[in-house]
């Protein structure tokens, strides 16, 4: 039996060995099973500032930012705790005092 990865594009079984790379013969992605490992963890989240964030950490926004669809404003120095980072453009999902839950650009935020 086969302990090969299934193809990380069309999760095709039918994977099989060329060399160092493995290559799916359904969608013909060719890919190095070392490198693919490695990609996954090379999302870094960076601030304004360019320290790393992390989730749980704590940010302070840089600038005021409206709230698109009210007329809320965010103001600089709003502080918010315990942060989640995400995959998309807005990269951090987090809780503001009196404003709720919000999701956050990392350009606008600085670590604490």
């Amino acid at each position: 039996m086969s302990t090969l990865p299934a193809c990380p594009q069309c999760q095709s079984e039918y994977v099989y060995e060329d060399g160092s790379n493995l290559v799916c013969p359904e969608c013909a992605h060719e890919w190095n099973p070392n490198e693919a490992a490695t990609a996954e963890t090379d999302k870094v989240v960076r601030d304004s500032v360019g320290n790393i964030l992390q989730d749980g950490d704590t940010v302070t926004v840089i600038k005021d930012l409206k709230v698109k669809g009210s007329s809320l404003v965010i103001k600089v120095g709003t502080k918010a705790k315990n942060i989640r980072l995400v995959d998309g453009d807005h990269d951090i999902d987090c809780k503001l005092d009196g404003i709720g839950a919000m999701s956050l650009k990392s350009e606008f935020v600085k670590k604490v």
